[in-house]
């Protein structure tokens, strides 16, 4: 039998996620410089085994070189040197991706650069033929092209992760991409997803209470579709519900039912002393970490073996300290 257990606070592995060059360091931007990030080089480079690429670069395209603007429909642009010879590079472009994109089945995050009409994720800026930007925004071609392969891929602009509950977000979302893939997608069975889904109960319940209602009646009639559409519907379903990071309301919410298991095994003035706590958080006084590091606590201490598994209390290892500051 399979055997899931939390992520502990110093795991003997890393999380192979992709990433622009640029970010590490590499001398891969149209100016010859780069845009290297603090956090995707300090707190994140303990956790995560990075596969850099430049698709501009993977294109034959030198340092430094002129740059480029998507130009035409928003809904499919074509990628053009801004000069005024508006040469399209587009095929190019794309050729030197394309083949890659089939070799990163094995990655559980990617983190793009920002503002750039190849690897931009939102906001990227389209023109007109006669030079003017469109008022519709878009997304670069690899990031587009990224997206489409990989729709369950969670995928963050490194800009977007200096706000903390993004990050928070994004981390969160890339273990649990990590966990489907080795815990469902490697052995698939009705067994190992739902052992998944047990496992992350509150957590979905934290994120979307509809979602967690709807996960748990697909669930329930499981066994009448077949296996390969029901991980890709129920991770489709799942992805969504965790895209958009939770709320304290409902983060409490959670954090009050598992507060459920120790009704027998905990006095009633500890529990009040917990839910206290749980009323500072939503009450924005106390960080996320307070009121669960406490609730833990008392969970090792006298919750039984189901509610200890509960990856909600330790969806990525604590060591990244993200619960901190959200």
């Amino acid at each position: 039998m399979m055997s899931f257990k939390k992520t502990t606070s110093r795991p003997g592995y890393t999380i192979p996620v992709g990433i622009s060059g640029c970010l590490l360091g590499d001398e891969v931007r149209h100016d010859g410089g780069h845009r290297r990030s603090k956090l995707c080089l300090g707190t994140f480079s303990d956790f995560f085994e990075y596969r850099r690429f430049c698709p501009e670069v993977a294109a034959g395209f030198g340092t430094p070189r002129p740059t480029m603007r998507l130009v035409g429909d928003p809904g499919n642009p074509r990628l053009r040197l801004s000069d005024h010879s508006g040469e399209d590079l587009t095929d190019q472009v794309v050729s030197g991706f394309s083949g890659q994109l089939e070799t990163w089945s094995h990655l559980d995050g990617y983190i793009l650069m920002k503002n750039s009409p190849s690897c931009g994720m939102t906001g990227i800026k389209i023109y007109r033929e006669n030079g003017y930007p469109l008022e519709q925004r878009g997304r670069g071609l690899f990031a587009e092209a990224l997206l489409k392969k990989y729709p369950f891929l969670p995928v963050e602009e490194e800009g977007r992760l200096n706000d903390h509950v993004l990050r928070e977000n994004f981390v969160m979302r890339v273990y649990v991409h990590y966990n489907f893939r080795h815990e469902v997608r490697r052995q698939p069975s009705y067994h190992n997803l739902l052992q998944f889904h047990s496992s992350y109960k509150y957590l979905l319940m934290a994120h979307n209470q509809q979602a967690y209602r709807e996960l748990g009646q697909l669930l329930a009639v499981s066994g009448k579709e077949p296996l390969p559409e029901l991980l890709d519907e129920y991770q489709f379903r799942f992805t969504k519900a965790v895209s958009k990071p939770a709320k304290r309301g409902s983060q409490s919410n959670a954090m009050q039912h598992i507060l459920g298991y120790l009704s027998r095994t905990v006095s009633s003035e500890e529990r009040l002393g917990i839910l206290d706590v749980i009323a500072q958080y939503h009450r924005a006084e106390v960080n996320l970490a307070t009121p669960l590091t406490l609730l833990n606590h008392y969970i090792q201490r006298a919750g039984n073996d189901y509610v200890r598994a509960q990856r909600y209390l330790e969806p990525y290892p604590a060591a990244m300290g993200l619960r901190n500051q959200v």
